[in-house]
């Protein structure tokens, strides 16, 4: 083999291994920031100081995302989305619908869209008669329902990825991220959209578990519709 070919291709693997060993490595996907979720149960106490409870979910291969809950906005969601959570039903639950500019959407366990806790609750926005002001800007969450049917949120939500006022007085907004933006923000460039009218995606994410801090307060049992 010729010697200078030799030498060419020794400088070309040294020349690789002084790149690999000045350019930082990227960080882990997950960014989980510093929530333990190995734990038994779906209580416990996080780091957020804050007098509202706040729910923390973890995304696999995503890392945390932070969602603090008002109570005073929209009393029977949150107390539903709390018995949810405390019960574990979001636990290996799925994310599956996904619109740049609008919505990420989640909480339905069969994954398609149609699905719920078996139960439905009563709509608190303006246009079901009940006084809603939190309008629905970039982060808020609110409560995915049927079209044409006030009383038919279960468990499934969807967080704002821009200003969707539109939504405001026909949605039960009830909540707003608070931490774990980057987390959404690389799930918007990441994931592959399956059917772009629907939003569906080509695979649904998992939430591998959900955790919640009461701040050490009681709420109530929720009020089902049906």
């Amino acid at each position: 083999m010729n010697k200078k070919f030799i030498i060419f291709v020794g400088i070309i693997v040294l020349a690789l291994i002084v790149v690999a060993i000045i350019i930082p490595q990227k960080e882990p996907k997950e960014k989980l920031l510093g929530i333990k979720y190995d734990i038994k149960g779906n209580e416990t106490e996080l780091k957020y100081d804050k007098e509202n409870p706040v729910v923390a979910m973890y995304i696999e291969n995503y890392g945390s995302i932070v969602i603090e809950l008002y109570p005073n906005v929209a009393p029977n969601t949150v107390n539903n989305f709390i018995s949810l959570v405390k019960s574990g039903f979001y636990d290996n639950n799925t994310m599956h619908r996904l619109m740049p500019g609008f919505v990420l959407q989640g909480g339905d366990p069969d994954g398609i869209g149609s699905g719920g806790p078996g139960y439905t609750i009563d709509g608190e926005f303006t246009s079901n008669n009940f006084e809603n002001n939190l309008s629905h800007t970039k982060w808020v969450v609110s409560m995915a329902r049927a079209s044409g049917a006030p009383n038919s949120a279960g468990s499934q939500f969807f967080i704002c990825l821009d200003d969707a006022t539109s939504l405001d007085g026909d949605y039960a907004s009830f909540g707003k991220v608070i931490d774990g933006y980057d987390v959404i923000e690389n799930i918007v460039e990441n994931e592959i959209i399956d059917d772009s009218s629907s939003g569906k995606l080509k695979n649904n994410l998992v939430i591998k578990k959900a955790l919640i801090d009461l701040q050490g307060k009681e709420y109530s049992d929720v009020v089902k519709h049906s």
